[in-house]
């Protein structure tokens, strides 16, 4: 049954917070010398020390949310990790894959395109499968189709780093992308308007409910799930701990 009175994030971190603080407390009171204290004393320094440090909270609320995430993406990684076809960068067939939910409207994820090129040069058992997020700009959605047409024609990269070095995603930026990857442009026109192109989009929006991902890029890579602009170096950190484990 549904629980009638939902809890938030930051709820169960109160709690949490407040239960840590319990404990600590309850140590520092039979340890001390006095060997009581008295619950308004008590609850003034739980109190104190919330206003004093109120990181804490935001601390566990994060670390709460990345394990419900961490949960769900093992039920679901199987799923994640198979691509649209065509939409891959880097080796198709690499042994460690690197998922990105990405917008082709984000400015950070055009920023991240150097870094993907680099970690694709520098581990070329790579696959690195891309997901389409288009939750950005208005215009998103369509450049995101006409990227999945783009898969369907095995010009996927071309499209990617045409689209984002145009740095827009308004209708003529779309096409002079889909013209600069060599796309058959009838034949794109086809598969835009293919309803499993619409169903790919809705099914990547739900793997980011279901991850609690709310923001572009973000990446999985084996057993982890990364938010935001990262950089290069925390994302090969986290492809070689994948490829170690």
């Amino acid at each position: 049954m549904a629980d009638p009175h939902p809890r938030s994030p930051l709820f169960f971190a109160l709690a949490g917070a407040a239960l840590l603080l319990a404990g600590v407390g309850a140590g520092w009171t039979f340890g001390g010398r006095s060997g009581s204290t008295a619950p308004g004393d008590f609850d003034k320094r739980v109190h104190d020390y919330i206003v004093s440090h109120p990181e804490v909270l935001i601390e566990a609320a994060d670390a709460l949310k990345s394990q419900g995430s961490e949960r769900q993406l093992a039920e679901i990684a199987d799923q994640v990790v198979r691509p649209w076809p065509g939409a891959v960068l880097g080796n198709p067939n690499g042994k460690v894959t690197l998922v990105e939910f990405t917008d082709f409207a984000c400015t950070y994820c055009r920023g991240s395109v150097a870094d993907v090129e680099a970690l694709i040069a520098a581990n070329p058992d790579l696959r690195v499968v891309v997901r389409e997020l288009p939750i950005i700009a208005p215009t998103s959605p369509d450049a995101a189709r006409w990227g999945l047409a783009a898969a369907e024609q095995g010009k996927y990269p071309a499209f990617h780093k045409a689209i984002f070095a145009a740095g827009r995603t308004d209708p003529a930026s779309v096409q002079a992308a889909a013209r600069a990857a060599g796309l058959d442009l009838d034949r794109a026109r086809k598969i835009v308007a293919d309803p499993r192109v619409n169903a790919e989009i809705a099914g990547n929006l739900e793997f980011a409910r279901k991850l609690q991902i709310n923001g572009t890029p973000s990446w999985v890579v084996g057993k982890r799930l990364i938010i935001g602009a990262v950089g290069r170096q925390a994302l090969a950190q986290a492809i070689a701990a994948a490829r170690g484990s």
